[in-house]
């Protein structure tokens, strides 16, 4: 319930806090205490949200740059692949100009 604290050392606390300030201002010293607690565990949670959020959008960064990264390499594969269909038509058109003609056969019956 209290951490590393034990009953006996809880009970040493109160003893020593009700001689120090008295009957009177326990209370009182009490909510003090409980409203930072509770206000330092605000805090905490707070700042614990705001690394978890940070790390999250670290991801999506990194993730983004992933996607950037493949649609280039992509853009590059298609275009390598354009370049060298276009360089095979060239060489496929080369081909059938250079093809000498055959003349055609000649029937003697």
């Amino acid at each position: 319930m209290f951490g590393p604290l034990g009953m006996p050392e809880i009970i040493m606390i109160f003893i020593v806090g009700l001689l120090l300030f008295g009957p009177r201002k326990m209370p009182q010293l009490g909510r003090s205490i409980g409203r930072a607690l509770g206000e330092f565990r605000r805090a905490s949670n707070e700042f614990k949200r705001t690394v978890e959020d940070e790390v999250a959008a670290e991801e999506i960064r990194s993730v983004e740059k992933d996607i950037r990264d493949i649609k280039n390499i992509g853009a590059d594969v298609v275009k390598k692949t354009l370049e060298d269909a276009v360089v095979e038509e060239a060489v496929v058109e080369d081909a059938v100009v250079d093809e000498p003609e055959v003349p055609p056969e000649k029937n003697d019956s």
